[in-house]
């Protein structure tokens, strides 16, 4: 198979983990005999700096003309401490996830076994948790009308959504519960917000054009609470942009770290794939981000994009025996971590490429 591959390290450590991911790529390439052709392009701090805009021209007509897209983070702690700025990085993401038609972010919560110490929930709460959120990615209060008045002392944020934009993300979430365990739980703020109203209205319209699938309703305060009191009870969950964002990074923490878990935002094109963590400048050149989110994002790239099963399994499988070898990075390790198998960032890319190297030599992935 030949396929475009754009890389968007954009800010922080999305410039070091996505190296690990594309490592992760070109062994699979490799491996399985393919063609992945790499491209690099500017996104967010990274690209105001070298061209004063969030997303240059060039990197949008490169993202139209690629296969898939491993995207990094955007972020700086400049713009985190003076909101008067006006081109900001995180403006480069929003016109990128517009720009492609990017309306759907899937981000499986899947929790490792040998992860299960890592995070501060019971492990008999988390053992068995596996949750697939739906979050709708081009609507919301991101994208409706913003602004000040009054001298600036008042400030507004228009939470606003269409019919069809619930409508074509609530399809591909009862069409995913479908292959799973036949429950979506739609979340929403419908006893106070009108657009939530709207949102409880159309996924239900929905719903009845999947009779197979159990449908829920809850308020997002009260699964809020519920992803950490039983994470096993949820399945499938589809919500909207700003609720989907805050408790997908609340679940991080069945995952055991942000570190863990991956994403894919698609629409009818082009798919983008990214860790959920943002740039993590604290960190940044450290060596010591967790690689692992962008190596899975990569996995989550040659499924959905590129329909490559097997070689998504080995990459998955190649991270599981990983884990379960003790191998660590300092944002899951415990006490219990031998020191030796402490790893920095490009050590944890090394020992995943070299599972993938053990996995094809045994020949132990069936799909």
């Amino acid at each position: 198979m030949k396929k475009k591959i754009t890389i968007l390290p954009g800010d922080g450590i999305g410039q070091e983990v996505t190296r690990e991911g594309k490592r992760v790529l070109e062994k699979i390439a490799l491996a399985f005999e393919h063609q992945f052709e790499f491209d690099e392009a500017l996104i967010g701090h990274a690209a105001i700096e070298a061209t004063g805009n969030p997303l240059p021209d060039e990197t949008l007509a490169k993202l139209k003309a690629t296969d898939a897209i491993l995207f990094g983070a955007v972020g700086h702690p400049k713009y985190d401490n003076d909101p008067t700025l006006k081109v900001r990085p995180e403006q480069g993401l929003l016109k990128m996830r517009k720009e492609l038609g990017l309306y759907a972010n899937l981000r499986p919560i899947k929790l490792f076994d040998e992860l299960l110490d890592a995070s501060s929930i019971k492990p008999e709460i988390l053992k068995g948790s596996d949750i697939l959120f739906f979050r709708e990615l081009t609507g919301d209060v991101y994208f409706g009308e913003k602004g000040r008045r009054d001298e600036g002392q008042t400030a507004y944020d228009l939470m606003i959504y269409q019919r069809f934009e619930i409508e074509r993300i609530a399809h591909k979430a009862f069409a995913a519960a479908r292959t799973r365990k036949k429950k979506v739980t739609s979340v929403d703020k419908a006893n106070v917000l009108e657009s939530s109203r709207l949102w409880r209205q159309v996924v239900t319209e929905v719903g009845k054009s999947y009779p197979d699938v159990q449908l829920e309703h809850q308020f997002v305060d009260a699964a809020a609470m519920k992803l950490i009191q039983s994470p096993r009870s949820f399945d499938v969950v589809l919500t909207g942009n700003l609720f989907g964002d805050i408790l997908t990074d609340e679940a991080s923490q069945i995952a055991g770290s942000m570190g863990m878990l991956a994403s894919a935002s698609v629409g009818d094109t082009v798919g983008l794939y990214e860790p959920i963590h943002g740039s993590a400048h604290d960190i940044t050149g450290k060596g010591i981000a967790n690689p692992l989110a962008s190596i899975l994002s990569a996995a989550l790239m040659l499924d959905i994009s590129f329909g490559l099963k097997t070689e998504a399994q080995s990459v998955i499988r190649a991270v599981e025996q990983t884990l379960q070898q003790g191998f660590r990075t300092a944002d899951i390790a415990s006490a219990a971590t031998q020191h030796e198998k402490l790893l920095n960032t490009v050590q944890m890319g090394n020992q995943v490429v070299k599972e993938i190297d053990r996995i094809m030599t045994s020949k132990s992935i069936t799909v």
